[in-house]
């Protein structure tokens, strides 16, 4: 571990040896849209961009989308994007994927806020309701799709969720929230800017909520299921230390009981207590725009399995340092390093600490070559250090410690070429490999032991497991019609996964019992899948205050197991996605606004797929479609009355294995000043 850090601090101290250029403090990101006349992104190369600009497929959800979209959490607002799945297990527990693949704890997804990730790291998903930001303080939301590690970071494999949020320095929101709805939702929230003297800015957010779970139509056992609630808290400050450089520090908390659907397709009541820090100081200096940030994540969490209570404990601590300046007028570079260091105890059975050490070195190189045509090329590599100590469970095998001496590393890369032939016309070509690293719950922090009148079954992690390799290759066109005021676009593309890892099975225990060991299952590699498929869009305005969109996406999975396994064994496994990837999915939205009203429609639509039992047998779940809408009146002094609801074609509607999906509606008045 010395030798990684101090190896981290030489690459970091290089950075700044660099040429000149870019801009490395807060983004002004209103004017830039006003300027632009379009979403304005800095996050794919670091540098301001229009969306239809940037090297990768990117969606941007702007604050008045999230606004007219009457939702009340994240995951529904994601599921009206192009290619987005959405699996509602209960009133406040989800799992969102990306053109497929989606699962219970799925692993697949980079969530960022502010560039600080919010997905927990000790099994690499994200419980969305721990997220401690409100709907209220976000500037915009910006959905990447594919394998995106080179310009993203670390395990961004099937794509990005980057939230932004306001600016303390730039935006003075101020809002305060009181909802209260159907199913027993009861919610208020507050979001307050702040200057202290002209150096000094900060915005505090907090707030809570509760709500009924849904109602258990579907058998599911009664101690697996608990009424959501969730508190947090959330401080963004920014201080001006002189004319060129800025300090930014952030910290979060949050405290939220939830029905999560786990990776064995079973509910799990489960209290997740998160707390960060994050501090980050950016320059413009002579050697380019340079950026020094540190942050710290911790989760303490409760989960049953079966009868059991699992406690999970992790830290995870991130360094990373960046210069990003240009060449000429053409040429822009971003080189950057990485250290992060990941660690959890093992549960419930204890006695042992699984942890890693990361050091990722990266650059980017985008060239302006004509005024028509930019290409980028992003290339990162990551070598992680696996180490575990302390004991081991009786009657387990694989119980020497050094089976966990091991090194991982691997290259992921980002090329893209975007080519405008004319104002109105966009051409995007990329290229993209990403990697997916075993978590540590993989790679045994979860040692468990079921006991029952006629077997005895223990988990343990597998050391030996492989990285899964997504790479993607795809074309996409983006038409505006100036004399329509709409736009168009689709996308073609193709996508790989090498080595997907599938969840232990009692059904297909991984070492048989002996003399001297019990019955274990593990985590382990069973095949690649192949994934292709086509996204269209479309949005618009009309005269008198009328806005449109739709899109479609069509994905077509092909599993391809390793020999000896089969298809009902990827099901055991949760990982037959060629079964559970829905093929078709789309949406429509309709809306109309003035000065005073504003009204908007929702329908979404999935096609059939099968899910999973959590007895490891597909369940067939027919198509479905949603409607969801919002009416709101805007009254003086800042006083704003909405009434909004989800799911309100049926009272129940079955969305997926597991609890159906209820209408609930909801009341929310808000002041803004």
């Amino acid at each position: 571990m010395k030798k990684t850090l101090f190896a981290a601090a030489s690459v970091g101290a290089c950075l700044f040896a660099a040429a000149p250029a870019a801009h490395a403090q807060s983004v002004y990101y209103g004017a830039l849209e006003q300027m632009f006349g379009e979403p304005v992104t800095t996050s794919a190369t670091g540098s301001p961009q229009r969306s239809t600009e940037v090297p990768v497929n990117m969606d941007i959800i702007s604050a008045a989308d999230i606004k007219r979209s009457g939702a009340t959490d994240l995951p529904t607002i994601l599921s009206r994007v192009a290619g987005v799945d959405l699996l509602q297990a209960g009133a406040a527990g989800a799992d969102v994927g990306i053109r497929g693949y989606d699962q219970g704890m799925s692993p697949r997804l980079l969530v960022l806020i502010n560039g600080r990730q919010v997905y927990l790291d000790h099994y690499g998903y994200t419980a969305w309701a721990t997220l401690p930001v409100r709907l209220e303080e976000i500037r915009q939301i910006e959905v990447v799709k594919g394998p995106n590690s080179a310009l993203f970071g670390f395990n961004a494999v099937s794509g990005v969720v980057n939230i932004i949020t306001y600016s303390p320095q730039y935006d003075d929101i101020k809002v305060a929230t009181v909802r209260a709805g159907s199913g027993g939702h009861a919610e208020a929230s507050l979001v307050d800017t702040f200057h202290l003297g002209r150096r000094f800015s900060g915005r505090f957010s907090a707030g809570a909520a509760r709500m009924d779970e849904w109602k258990n139509t579907a058998g599911v056992a009664a101690y697996s299921l608990q009424d959501p609630a969730r508190v947090s808290a959330n401080l963004d400050t920014v201080t001006q230390l002189n004319a060129k450089t800025e300090l930014r520090v952030e910290g979060s908390w949050s405290n939220v009981l939830v029905s999560d659907l786990n990776s064995g397709n079973s509910y799990s009541p489960t209290k997740y207590v998160t707390s960060s820090i994050k501090a980050g100081v950016a320059s413009d200096t002579r050697f380019g725009a340079a950026e020094l940030s540190a942050y710290q994540n911790k989760l303490s969490a409760k989960s049953r399995a079966g009868d059991q209570a699992i406690p999970y404990d992790n830290k995870i601590t991130v360094v990373s340092a960046q210069d990003l300046f240009k060449l000429g007028a053409k040429h822009t570079f971003r080189v950057g390093a990485e250290y992060r260091h990941n660690q959890s105890h093992t549960q419930p059975i204890t006695g042992g600490t699984i942890s890693y050490d990361v050091l990722a070195v990266s650059g980017m190189w985008n060239w302006a070559v004509t005024d028509q045509l930019t290409t980028t090329v992003a290339v990162r590599h990551d070598t992680l250090d696996l180490e575990r100590k302390g004991t081991f469970p009786t009657q387990y095998v694989l119980t020497d410690n050094a089976n966990w001496d091991r090194t991982i590393k691997e290259t992921s890369y980002n090329l893209g070429a975007v080519y405008r032939p004319s104002n109105f016309d966009t051409l995007r070509l990329t290229a993209a490999r990403g990697v997916q690293v075993p978590t540590l719950v993989d790679l045994g922090s979860t040692q468990l032991k079921v006991v029952t009148p006629s077997f005895t079954l223990g988990i343990v992690g597998n050391p030996f497991l492989k990285p899964a390799i997504v790479t993607n290759y795809e074309l996409g066109y983006d038409r505006v019609l100036p004399s329509l005021n709409a736009k168009l676009g689709v996308a073609v593309f193709a996508q790989k996964t090498v080595d997907i890892k599938g969840q232990p099975t009692l059904r297909a225990p991984d070492y048989l019992p002996t003399a001297t060991t019990i019955m274990l299952a593990s985590f382990r590699n069973v095949g690649d899948s192949k994934m292709k498929g086509v996204e269209l869009k479309a949005s618009g305005k009309l005269a008198g205050g009328y806005h449109w969109s739709g899109d479609y996406t069509w994905t077509d999975v092909d599993d391809e197991p390793l020999a000896g396994v089969t298809l009902a064994s990827l099901a055991t496994r949760s990982a037959a996605f060629s079964k559970t990837t829905p093929a078709y999915r789309g949406n429509v939205a309709f809306g109309w606004e003035t000065e005073r009203w504003s009204a908007d429609g929702f329908l979404h639509y999935v096609s059939d797929f099968d899910g999973y039992s959590s007895a490891g047998t597909f369940v067939p779940v027919k198509a479905y479609v949603t409607l969801a809408g919002r009416v709101a009146r805007q009254f003086d002094q800042g006083f704003s009355i909405a009434l909004s609801g989800q799911n309100l074609l049926e009272a129940r509607q079955t969305q997926m294995v597991g609890l159906e999906a209820e209408r609930r509606v909801y009341l929310t008045l808000s002041r803004i000043w």
